[in-house]
């Protein structure tokens, strides 16, 4: 058991195989824990033995079942601005202007949400769920650092992404693209019908009238950003059958999907002065002219039921849970129960966790942790806690690559940064691992002495890790 613990903590690879080959029933518990969640805490492979393998993935595709770690519930609630609406964080956050006193900024704002994040992602008891909305927040990828968007996205992911990773695709894809931090990051909020606004200023009604003016500053014309990464990025992927044309058909029909005064985190709206109301044609469906907010969730309704949407999601799932070159069997399967169940991703992930590919040899300890994986998994496997999550590994600044490949021992560089084995470093400031992933002296327990400092309930100590120094080989 206890070497059975440690192949889930670190993930140490012990070969490949094919697709045929089934894995032992102790091999299964570890390869679950390991891609299920964010890495197996101890006891937890007795915990799933316990329950039962299939009970306990029933559970996961479940979440609202479980109960919640009363830990993280309460570390969640010195984070103000999780539950905020963004008009209350730029309120009570507001950029300080040079010289001010004034508290507060929206770095605190970007800082509680990725310690909200990483504290769910060591702490939750629903550990599928965190992976999904990690992994559907990447998919529909917004950028923090982009003006408005550092007081958006906090609702972005709580609003338009929490809620849908386990239900139907069609109402997440709309909810993002209604989504404030959607339209102010892809510039959708100023797209329009490069003719409504001549027309309109022309009018007896327009001429001369502060709306209009108020109306010109703001707008740029037809904008293609949200209809290309709709269709490329969203739904149907860049072999998906679509033209060029296409994208300009679908950018008409989301012309008029604006926000309130977003840089006060004002919310959707629609106007339809902007919009372009003529027929528009997105592949070979006819939108009839005279239509308004419905031509754009027209188009949801069509991307949603595409099969190559179909094929493209369930490919990136299969590709994220099983291998990066998934077994094109396992993708028919899922895509045949996503066009069955109208796009329920539940559905769709019980296929794959249910199928004979996604517990082979083939897809057993074949893919390489993210940087956001290994601290994480490298925490919980410690079982370790801390008052501050950002002293397990991100700062504000994040976790960016290295250009230096140590290929083996993990160091601290004469520039004061980690180099890790797999190339991504963080300042030493900002990391704090145990020694299974950080090659540092005994005598320090592990830790830079700069994290040892701000860690304000301290970090493992060497003795967490019997003194050993293990380095994680980072596949799982």
């Amino acid at each position: 058991m206890k070497c059975l613990q440690v192949l889930v903590c670190f993930g140490l690879v012990l070969g490949s195989g094919s697709f045929d080959q089934k894995l032992s029933s102790d091999q299964k518990v570890v390869h679950a824990l390991n891609r299920l969640t964010f890495g197996a805490r101890p006891g937890d492979v007795a915990q799933v033995k316990s329950v039962g393998l299939n009970k306990w993935i029933d559970q996961q595709l479940h979440p609202e079942r479980i109960a919640e770690n009363p830990d993280l519930t309460a570390k969640l609630q010195t984070l103000d601005t999780l539950q905020m609406t963004s008009r209350e964080m730029v309120e009570k956050y507001p950029i300080r202007k040079a010289g001010s006193k004034q508290a507060g900024s929206p770095a605190v704002v970007a800082r509680q949400l990725m310690e909200g994040k990483i504290y769910r992602a060591v702490l939750s008891n629903r550990q599928l769920e965190e992976v999904l909305t990690d992994f559907w927040f990447n998919h529909f990828n917004v950028y923090l650092r982009k003006g408005a968007d550092r007081y958006l996205v906090t609702s972005y992911e709580r609003d338009a992404i929490r809620p849908h990773v386990l239900g139907k695709f069609q109402d997440m894809l709309l909810a993002t693209a209604r989504h404030p931090a959607m339209l102010f990051y892809l510039d959708n909020w100023q797209s329009m019908d490069p003719q409504a606004l001549e027309n309109l200023s022309k009018s007896r009604r327009g001429r001369g009238s502060p709306q209009v003016k108020q109306l010109a500053k703001r707008v740029r014309g037809l904008n293609e950003n949200y209809g290309r990464e709709l269709l490329e990025l969203h739904t149907l992927g860049v072999d998906g059958g679509y033209t060029q044309q296409d994208v300009v058909e679908v950018a008409r029909c989301f012309t008029g999907w604006s926000i309130r005064n977003p840089r006060q985190g004002g919310d959707f709206q629609f106007l339809a002065l902007l919009h372009d109301r003529n027929e528009k044609t997105v592949l070979g469906h006819k939108i009839s002219a005279g239509g308004g907010e419905q031509d754009g969730r027209r188009v949801i309704e069509i991307l949603s039921r595409h099969p190559s949407t179909a094929r493209f999601i369930s490919t990136k799932l299969a590709q994220r849970f099983v291998t990066d070159q998934p077994p094109k069997a396992l993708v028919d399967r899922m895509a045949a129960t996503f066009l069955k169940t109208d796009g329920d991703l539940r559905e769709v992930m019980r296929t794959m966790l249910s199928s004979r590919e996604f517990f082979s040899r083939g897809a057993y300890q074949a893919k390489m942790k993210s940087p956001l994986e290994m601290v994480v998994s490298s925490v919980r496997a410690l079982n370790a806690d801390s008052e501050n999550s950002l002293c397990f590994g991100v700062s504000h600044r994040g976790i960016r690559p290295a250009a230096v490949w140590q290929g083996g021992a993990h160091r601290l560089s004469e520039h004061g940064r980690g180099v890790g084995q797999l190339g991504w470093a963080v300042g030493a400031h900002e990391l704090c691992f145990p020694t299974n992933v950080w090659e540092a002296p005994r005598d320090t327990g592990g830790l830079g002495e700069p994290c040892r400092q701000r860690c304000r309930a301290g970090c493992p100590p060497a003795a967490a890790t019997g003194g050993h120094r293990v380095h994680a080989r980072g596949h799982w």
